[in-house]
């Protein structure tokens, strides 16, 4: 069987995004994640199931659909000449692409043969011998680091974090790809400049990272709560201020990192 057959389930896909990886971009979103974290803006990726969440006009969606790398890339290839221009390509996300890691290593293999740059969401919650199976075909690793505190860290997610921090001095040691850390900017959980500090420091101190992207918390996934039927686990919670946010990119310009402020 080709690797352009192998079958995976994905519940999204979105052309012409420019936040998630190097040039203009497909995102590929997959079904499925071990975490719960309180602010995730995609609860119908928790779920590898295949769902119904009810939209704001009343009409039922359903969420999750089977296919293949060759039918996923018949979407993606429609975009190559804005791929050629910007060194544009592919981005996985999710849920946590880790949880298919053969249908997400045959994405990127494919995209790779088709002269597409590749870029990786990921939380990094899995046996290393799975991110092992995609490194050869990966540029970018757009990798979650949320808390240096374990106990805090399962608290607001469901999991501790050292398997996460281990894979990323893994990856980062490997030399195979860019890897990029991104903190979500969570009030309640790590929005202080002590807790932006310590992930910085900890970035700063793996092999080759250079950047570090924040990306201030919001409420566009409360919608997607109302429409599966579950409470919105972060009440009134409301989003960091611009000025908040310049204050955390300064705390972490000041171990050496580029910062990005993302939206």
């Amino acid at each position: 069987m080709s690797y352009l057959d192998t079958k995976g389930r994905i519940f999204d896909i979105q052309r012409y995004s420019i936040h998630d990886g190097i040039g203009i971009r497909t995102i590929v979103f997959l079904k499925g994640c071990v975490l719960r974290c309180r602010w995730c803006c995609n609860p119908e990726s928790q779920s590898y199931e295949i769902q119904e969440m009810r939209q704001n006009n009343g009409k039922i969606k359903i969420v999750g659909e089977d296919t293949t790398v060759r039918e996923v890339m018949e979407t993606v290839e429609k975009d190559r000449i804005y791929y050629r221009r910007s060194l544009g390509g592919l981005t996985l996300s999710g849920g946590e692409s880790l949880l298919q890691p053969e249908f997400a290593r045959d994405l990127l293999h494919a995209a790779k043969d088709a002269g597409f740059t590749t870029a990786l969401e990921s939380m990094a919650c899995a046996d290393y011998a799975r991110i092992e199976m995609l490194l050869p075909y990966l540029d970018t690793y757009l990798m979650d680091i949320k808390h240096m505190n374990g106990e805090k860290h399962r608290e607001f997610t469901g999991r501790e974090n050292s398997l996460m921090l281990e894979n990323a001095r893994r990856v980062a040691e490997s030399g195979q790809c860019e890897l990029v850390i991104r903190t979500p900017v969570i009030p309640t959980f790590n929005e202080t400049p002590e807790e932006i500090r310590a992930i910085a420091e900890y970035a700063a101190s793996l092999p080759g990272v250079k950047q570090m992207h924040i990306l201030p918390y919001h409420r566009l996934g409360y919608d997607k709560y109302v429409g599966l039927g579950r409470p919105y686990p972060m009440g009134d919670v409301e989003t960091p201020s611009r000025e908040h946010m310049i204050m955390l990119r300064g705390v972490v310009e000041k171990t050496g990192l580029k910062c990005i402020i993302g939206g």
